[in-house]
């Protein structure tokens, strides 16, 4: 398995985990007898983006890694969920894009020299690309939706952001 298909592994876990949170939170908004929409519309600072778009971005992220790095076009996603079966939705799309990867498809992705979209003639190769801006930005907004979600009393902790181990008897 190459670098590059084990970080589009990773990332599909996070959103895996980052799914449970929500459903966490859902969970914390009916016991408390509010509405989970507000959940989606909560922030950690006024100039920061609230949970929906923190969720949009992972998912933007992680489908722009994987599409990127096999020299592929990502799907579009016009970010107008507002809605938890909108965002629920949103997730399973991004699930079920990252599945459709296979370690084949990243076959020289470390060397490929990859545009960067916000610096028009600037590239960076596959690598400096996965770890110096797509990884950083993924975790940013999968930590901060975690931190929103914790910030409104949703009982997450460690074991929830890391999700399952693969752990096998020696």
């Amino acid at each position: 398995m190459t670098l590059v298909y084990a970080a589009i592994k990773e990332q599909k876990q996070m959103i895996v985990n980052l799914e449970a949170w929500l459903e966490k939170g859902v969970a914390h908004a009916k016991a408390r007898s509010f509405d989970p929409v507000v959940l989606l519309n909560a922030r950690l600072a006024p100039d920061q983006y609230p949970l929906v778009r923190q969720i949009q971005s992972v998912c933007d992220s992680a489908k722009f890694t994987a599409a990127r790095l096999a020299d592929k076009d990502p799907p579009k996603h016009p970010d107008t969920e507002q809605t938890l079966d909108e965002i629920r939705a949103r997730i399973q799309t991004c699930k079920a894009y990252l599945d459709t990867f296979k370690p084949a498809d990243f076959e020289g992705a470390e060397k490929r020299l990859v545009p960067v979209a916000f610096m028009p003639g600037k590239v960076l190769t596959g690598l400096d690309f996965l770890f110096e801006l797509q990884l950083p930005n993924f975790f940013f907004h999968a930590t901060t939706a975690y931190a929103i979600l914790r910030h409104n009393g949703v009982d997450l902790g460690k074991t929830d952001y890391i999700g399952n181990l693969s752990v096998r008897d020696r």
